[in-house]
C-alpha cells in the first residue's frame, strides 16, 4: 500500500520542505520508494510513499504524470480490475505506458472524468490534479478501506492518508473536539466525516470531492449508494448461494493478483476460512495462512481451529505465539492510530501483520462479513428482545427498566441484553457496543458536560426499514469503516503490509444488501444464515460455522497483571479537568472486584496515551 499528501492554494503557498516533512511522516505506509510534484506557480503540490505491489518498475513511480503533463495522481490502493479496464482503455485508442493499476486510474479520469469512479472495483483513496481544470479532485472507495484525512482552512486544502502527516505542519493547533470525545466515548471510534482535533475531516466512504485552489471553492458528493433492500420475490436460497460463490470466487480471485508474495490473514472463523477456501480452489500453488494464538487462554486461542482448516486446504500455515507483555505497544499503536480507538484487537491484528510481513507483502482478511451477511451474536439478541417487546405492556417496560436501572448498573454482566427489552429500537442499535451511555458520560466528563446525542446519531440510520436491515447497515456505515477498517489499516501499515478484504468487494455488497433476505441473514435462533449455508459447500465438515471469535485477546486475564498496572498508571496521570478522577478509580476499583468494566478502561487508556503522543490541550 501507500502514503499520499497534498497541499493546494493560492499561488506561491507550496514549500517542499514541509511537503517532503509531511510525506516522510509516512514512510511505514510506503518503505520502498518516494516522490514528489509541484506545480510551477506552487499552488499545488503532490507526493507519495511507495510500497510497491503491482508494476515494481520505476514507471510506476508516483506522484505520476499522464503523457500531456496536465493530470498528475497520487494514489494508495488497489484496482483488481484493472486489467479489464486498461484492455478497454486501449481499444480506445488511450496507449499505456506502464503495467500498474495507478496509471488506469490516471487514464480512467481523463476519458470519463469523475465518473470514472463507477468503473472501480477496488480499495482506493486517490487525489489527481486536473491542470486544464485548475482542479483537485480526491475520492475514497465504498466501504473505506483506505483512509484519507484533510483540512480546509485559510485558503488552502492539506490532505493526507494519516491525520499525523497533516500535524506535521508547524504551528499548527491541535485543540480536541468535544463532540468528538463523546461520540468516542459512547462508540469506542470517531465515527463518520468528523476527528476528534478540530478543524481536521475524514473523507467518507463512498465519496469524493473537488477543490479549486483559485476560488478557494470546495464541493463534497457521495458517488455511490446501498440499493434497497431486496422486496417480496427473491431467489431462492440455493439459487443465492449459487450466486454468492461465483461472487466470492471472482472477488478472490482478483484479490490475489499481486506482483508480491500474498498471505491469508487465518483467524479459523467462518469469514477467513471462506476466503482461505476460495484462495485454494483458484490458486495453482499452496496459499501462505497467518494466524495468532494465546496457548493458555482457552476461547481466545484460534490456533487450534485454524490449523485445522489450513490442513484441509493444504496451506502453508504460520502460527504466531502473542505473549501478554504486548502492553508495551499500546503507546506506539495509540501514535499509529491518528486518532483514539477502543479497539483492543489492534494489538492481536498488529502482532500477526508483523509476522506475515515477514513471508508476504499482501494478506488477505475476512473482514465485511458480519456486517454484510448478520453476524453479530447481538442482532439474535435484538430479535430476540423485539418478539417480547410486542407482547410487554407499556407500564411493565418502564417498570423494568428502572428495576434494571437500579440493580444492574453498569459494569454488570449482561445488564444491555436486560436493558434491551425496554428501550425502542434505533437506540438498542446505537448501544449494540455502547462504551459509556449519556449517565456514564455525565459521572465521568462531570454534569453538564455530557449529551444523549452520540446515541441519537448513531440510531438514526435507515429509519423506517426492517430491524434486520437497520442493525446491519448501521454498522456498515459505522463500525466496519471506522473501527474494522481503521483498525486493521493501521495496524497493518505500521508493519507496512497490504490487507485486502475479499467480502468488501462492492459487487458483494450490493448482492448482500439488495438481493439476500432479512431471513438467510439472522434470525433470533441463527446468524450467517447464507454463508453458512456456503460454507457446508466448501469448507470441513466438521467446520464450527456457529463459533464467533477473530483476532481478539483476554484483556480480562491480562488486567490482573501488568495491563491494569499500566492503565491505573496512565489514568492517574489524566488531567483532572477532562475526566473525574474519582469515577476513573471508581471503574478501576470495580473492575479489579469483577465488574465488567475493561473495554471501558482500555478506551479511556487509548484516548489519554493518543492525546499525550499528539499534544492535544484538554
Amino acid at each position: 500500500m501507500c502514503g499520499i499528501v497534498g497541499v493546494a492554494g493560492a499561488a506561491g503557498a507550496v514549500h517542499d520542505a514541509l511537503l517532503v516533512r509531511m510525506r516522510d511522516t509516512l514512510c511505514h505506509r510506503g518503505p520502498d520508494a518516494h516522490g514528489l510534484w509541484r506545480a510551477s506557480d506552487a499552488s499545488v503540490a503532490l507526493a507519495h510513499r511507495r510500497l510497491s505491489v503491482i508494476d515494481l518498475s520505476d514507471a510506476a513511480a508516483q506522484p505520476m504524470r499522464d503523457a500531456r503533463g496536465a493530470l498528475h495522481i497520487v494514489y494508495n490502493g488497489e484496482l483488481y480490475n484493472y486489467r479489464q479496464l486498461s484492455r478497454e482503455l486501449e481499444q480506445m485508442g488511450r496507449g499505456l505506458r506502464t503495467a500498474s493499476d495507478t496509471e488506469v486510474v490516471l487514464e480512467a479520469y481523463r476519458v470519463w472524468g469523475t465518473e470514472c469512479l463507477a468503473r472501480f472495483v477496488g480499495m482506493f483513496a486517490f487525489a489527481i490534479y486536473d491542470g486544464d481544470q485548475r482542479q483537485l479532485f480526491l475520492a475514497r472507495d465504498r466501504a473505506g478501506e483506505k483512509p484519507l484525512f484533510y483540512h480546509h482552512q485559510a485558503g488552502s486544502l492539506r490532505f493526507a492518508s494519516e491525520l499525523k502527516a497533516l500535524l506535521a505542519q508547524p504551528g499548527i493547533a491541535r485543540t480536541l473536539d468535544r463532540e468528538a470525545l463523546e461520540l468516542y466515548l459512547t462508540c469506542g471510534f470517531v465515527p463518520g466525516a468528523g476527528c476528534m482535533l478540530e478543524g481536521f475531516r475524514k473523507l467518507p466512504p463512498a465519496h469524493a470531492l473537488t477543490y479549486r485552489p483559485d476560488t478557494d471553492a470546495l464541493e463534497l458528493w457521495r458517488y455511490w449508494e446501498l440499493p434497497e433492500p431486496p422486496g417480496s420475490e427473491v431467489a431462492a436460497p440455493g439459487a443465492l448461494t449459487d450466486e454468492l460463490d461465483g461472487l466470492l470466487e471472482q472477488s478472490v480471485r482478483g484479490q490475489l493478483i499481486a506482483d508480491v508474495p500474498v498471505g491469508i490473514m487465518l483467524s479459523g472463523g467462518l469469514d477467513s476460512s471462506l476466503v482461505t477456501a476460495f484462495a485454494a480452489r483458484v490458486s495453482s500453488e499452496p496459499v501462505h495462512t497467518f494466524t495468532v494464538s494465546f496457548p493458555g487462554h482457552g476461547r481466545f486461542d484460534e490456533a487450534p481451529y485454524a490449523r485445522r482448516v489450513a490442513d484441509h486446504f493444504g496451506t502453508r500455515h504460520s502460527e504466531i505465539v502473542a505473549a501478554p507483555a504486548t502492553v508495551e505497544l499500546l503507546p506506539r499503536l495509540a501514535t499509529q492510530y491518528d486518532e483514539p480507538l477502543a479497539d483492543s484487537s489492534m494489538v492481536p491484528t498488529y502482532l500477526v501483520a508483523r509476522a506475515i510481513r515477514g513471508s508476504a507483502t499482501v494478506a488477505l482478511g475476512g473482514d465485511g462479513g458480519d456486517e454484510l451477511f448478520g453476524g453479530y451474536q447481538p442482532y439474535r439478541w435484538i430479535l430476540q428482545q423485539e418478539a417480547v417487546r410486542r407482547v410487554l405492556p407499556g407500564f411493565v417496560q418502564a417498570g423494568a427498566r428502572t428495576a434494571v436501572d437500579r440493580f444492574a448498573p453498569p459494569g454488570t454482566r449482561g445488564r444491555s441484553f436486560l436493558r434491551g427489552y425496554t428501550t425502542p429500537l434505533d437506540l438498542r442499535i446505537a448501544h449494540l457496543r455502547v462504551f459509556f451511555d449519556a449517565p456514564g458520560r455525565e459521572r465521568l466528563l462531570g454534569p453538564g458536560h455530557a449529551t444523549p446525542q452520540p446515541e441519537h446519531v448513531l440510531g438514526g440510520f435507515a429509519a423506517g426499514t426492517s430491524a434486520v436491515q437497520r442493525m446491519t447497515r448501521t454498522d456498515f456505515f459505522t463500525y466496519l469503516p471506522d473501527d474494522i477498517l481503521v483498525k486493521v489499516d493501521r495496524a497493518a501499515m505500521l508493519a507496512s503490509l497490504e490487507v485486502r478484504a475479499p467480502l468488501l468487494d462492492h459487487r458483494i455488497i450490493e448482492f448482500a444488501f439488495g438481493r439476500v433476505p432479512d431471513g438467510l441473514k439472522v434470525t433470533a435462533r441463527a446468524r450467517k444464515i447464507l454463508l453458512r449455508q456456503l460454507a457446508q459447500r466448501v469448507l470441513p465438515r466438521d467446520f464450527d460455522a456457529e463459533r464467533k471469535q477473530g483476532f481478539s485477546m483476554p484483556l480480562g486475564s491480562w488486567f490482573r497483571g501488568s495491563w491494569g498496572n499500566f492503565f491505573a498508571d496512565v489514568l492517574s496521570q489524566a488531567p483532572r479537568e477532562l475526566f473525574d478522577p474519582a469515577e476513573v478509580h471508581r471503574l478501576l476499583d470495580e473492575q479489579r472486584r469483577g465488574r465488567a468494566h475493561m473495554h471501558r478502561l482500555f478506551a479511556l487508556t487509548m484516548f489519554e496515551l493518543w492525546r499525550r503522543e499528539y499534544g492535544v490541550a484538554t
